[in-house]
């Protein structure tokens, strides 16, 4: 039996992100995913960056990771697999 491909978030894909946005409402993001980013020192988020629309021309939009309720793929791209890592990590303390 063949294995089927595991779905991955990938950066350069659309996506229609669903999160909360009060406690009765949800809000409704569209745009290109362009990765994960920091909130503050222990919180991570979606980095999206919004459809052009007249209200959204340009905007990036965090989305943090535990307000998310569902992800629509619209576009997927492929995984990158040919970029290795090559960086060096270092910290600076």
């Amino acid at each position: 039996m063949k294995k089927k491909p595991e779905l991955e978030l990938t950066k350069g894909s659309e996506y229609k992100i669903y999160s909360l946005s009060s406690r009765n409402s949800t809000m409704e993001s569209v745009g290109i995913f362009k990765g994960y980013t920091a909130i503050g020192s222990d919180e991570a988020g979606f980095l999206l960056q919004l459809n052009h629309t007249e209200e959204n021309d340009g905007i990036m939009r965090i989305i943090p990771l535990h307000a998310v309720l569902a992800i629509d793929v619209i576009k997927a791209e492929p995984k990158d697999t040919d970029k290795e890592d090559t960086e060096i990590p270092h910290y600076v303390g």
